[in-house]
């Protein structure tokens, strides 16, 4: 039976799949009879996450290919489009402070003004 699954490449701690179609007997990462595209979990910056040749795994699906569930979900995920990279904890940081400055020149405006309204009520 073929299956489409993921054939692990790298380093050590440092996964990058190819995604395969091969021969369900095979090793996880030995033989294979074509290369459908490939994912890197860790990409960063601008490297590409998941590159897929959509065409090639129709062709193998009407064949009788299985893919696996962990494929399945990629390829969902490829046709939505690339999930928005994680936004770096520096800027997230700097973005709450920010926020939360707001919220403390607000709550201050505020707090100003009530006690600006009791000032005019005390003098009447």
């Amino acid at each position: 039976m073929v299956v489409i699954r993921l054939a692990r490449k790298g380093a050590k701690k440092n996964p990058f799949y190819h995604i395969v179609a091969a021969d369900s007997r095979y090793s996880r990462d030995g033989r294979y009879i074509e290369q459908l595209g490939y994912f890197n979990p860790t990409a960063r910056g601008s490297e590409t996450r998941l590159e897929l040749n959509q065409e090639r795994i129709d062709h193998w699906v009407k064949q009788g290919a299985q893919p696996t569930d962990r494929i399945n979900n990629l390829i969902k995920e490829h046709k939505k489009g690339a999930r928005p990279s994680a936004i770096p904890m520096a800027e997230y940081k700097q973005v709450q402070m920010e926020v939360s400055a707001k919220a403390t020149a607000k709550s201050a405006a505020a707090a100003a003004s009530d006690n600006d309204a009791d000032d005019v009520s005390d003098a009447a």
